[in-house]
């Protein structure tokens, strides 16, 4: 796609024919009076002029005045199939009528039906394929658990992670992260060791370099060898980093570090809390995308676009793994939560009878050509990374030094917003604009992401 430079006033946003309803709640004002009396400090808004949305369609935003946004940052990667989608809609209705809330103690067929279909998404003969399911509410929380099971099963302590990685905002996760704005000043991350991150844009290995996997990897041998008693527990890694900026692990890296993690008696972990469910395009999971054939983690973590939007997450593991946890009870109260396993299981079946993966291949595909021209045009564009609908583009001063600009980045946010479109931006240096729609938006939709993008760039380059 070849974007075409537009003017503010030529801007027309793709036809969407869904009326929102009239809002008739609280002013944005007296909303924003309230948060700030009554809830924690500790939120924080996008925007130096916060919005407010009360509706949305598919991969459409309503304001409380009615005002239409493009969603391109799909709820911070949740939203999958979009917003308010209707068959989704309907499943979460009837079973609001029948019944809320049980826990595991009793049975239900929604936890098991949907755990069943959850597995057949897995390679066959991977192992994982005859896996078994552990709902919670958050990735944060299938995280941690995750890291508990490892530990158990090996009986080992230490557990690697990545440098510039988020894997939640526990106490325990916090640790696991690798990004000091989201860490709190307090003790954490007892026998956590982060490994070197192999960002090929700013590391010493990059894209021209084909053997940049397993050189990374080295450093992670290296660690075991170094910095643990030689037995660890875990590795765990997000294909391709959602918060840290949407920097995708080089081909051959996770072969070489499993390979390195299961001599050390360790258990390789895959955060697809972001890159699950199709997202990355070539594969339904972002390990399969990432990773290649015969890459297979012992254990995968899922969140987000799980459920499209409910408070939902999952750690898949091998039976054997998963019978370490029985030597002692282990519960949660809202995990299997009737109406989340019904709104969990009607997303997982509109994203296989949608084709919701082919789809993020294609339109990706689409739209990573349209930011890859914007790059050749704009000099502050330092790189643009990721695929399927998981991308992202570095802002910079100058594409020779690399210098990070998160003002230039967060100039291009603002006019992005101004002009109907809303992104996201991550990064250790806040310099990077996520990308990461709802997966049903369109080609056309893309296109005029990129004609919005093309003004803010252009804008933010000359200021």
């Amino acid at each position: 796609m070849t974007t075409i430079a537009a003017k503010p006033s030529a801007l027309a946003m793709p036809p969407c024919d869904f009326k929102p309803s009239p809002y008739s709640g609280p002013s944005k004002e007296e909303v924003l009076a309230m948060r700030r009396e009554f809830l924690t400090p500790a939120l924080v808004t996008y925007y130096k002029d916060p919005l407010m949305i009360v509706q949305g369609h598919m991969q459409w935003l309503f304001d409380e005045k009615g005002r239409r946004y493009l969603d391109a940052f799909a709820g911070i990667v949740t939203v999958s199939v979009g917003h308010c989608h209707p068959k989704v809609l309907e499943a979460v209705r009837q079973q609001n009528e029948l019944l809320q809330h049980t826990t595991t103690i009793y049975l239900h067929p929604n936890i098991a039906q949907f755990g069943k279909k959850l597995i057949s998404t897995f390679p066959k003969g991977s192992g994982l394929d005859k896996g078994v399911c552990y709902f919670t509410n958050s990735g944060g929380e299938a995280n941690d658990l995750a890291i508990m099971m490892a530990r158990v099963k090996t009986g080992a302590f230490d557990v690697i992670a990545l440098r510039n990685a988020y894997h939640g905002m526990s106490s325990f996760t916090m640790g696991l992260s690798s990004l000091s704005n989201w860490k709190q000043p307090i003790p954490h991350g007892f026998g956590v060791h982060h490994a070197k991150l192999p960002d090929r844009y700013r590391g010493h290995f990059g894209y021209d370099d084909p053997e940049a996997g397993k050189k990374y990897a080295d450093d992670v041998l290296d660690l075991i060898r170094t910095g643990t008693p030689g037995a660890i527990a875990a590795f765990i890694a997000e294909p391709i980093q959602g918060v840290g900026g949407a920097i995708e692990l080089p081909p051959g890296y996770l072969a070489e570090v499993y390979k390195h993690v299961r001599a050390a008696g360790g258990l390789c972990i895959s955060d697809e809390v972001q890159t699950g469910f199709g997202r990355t395009g070539d594969a339904f999971w972002g390990f399969e995308s990432i990773g290649g054939p015969g890459v297979v983690p012992d254990m995968v973590t899922m969140a987000k676009g799980i459920g499209n939007g409910t408070p939902l997450g999952c750690c898949v593991t091998k039976p054997e793994v998963a019978a370490a946890m029985t030597k002692r009870l282990h519960f949660n109260t809202y995990g299997g939560n009737p109406v989340s396993m019904a709104q969990g299981l009607a997303t997982l079946n509109v994203i296989l009878e949608e084709k919701i993966q082919a789809r993020a291949k294609d339109v990706g595909g689409y739209l990573l050509e349209g930011l890859r021209d914007l790059q050749k045009r704009h000099k502050i564009v330092g790189d643009v990374r990721g695929r399927g609908l998981m991308l992202g583009m570095e802002i910079v001063e100058d594409p020779a030094s690399k210098v990070p600009s998160a003002p230039k980045c967060a100039a291009v946010f603002e006019k992005c917003k101004e002009l109907g479109v809303l992104v996201g931006k991550g990064g250790l240096n806040g310099n990077v604009l996520r990308i990461k729609p709802p997966m049903c938006i369109s080609r056309e939709d893309c296109g005029f992401l990129c004609k919005v993008l093309d003004i803010a760039l252009a804008e933010a380059q000359t200021a």
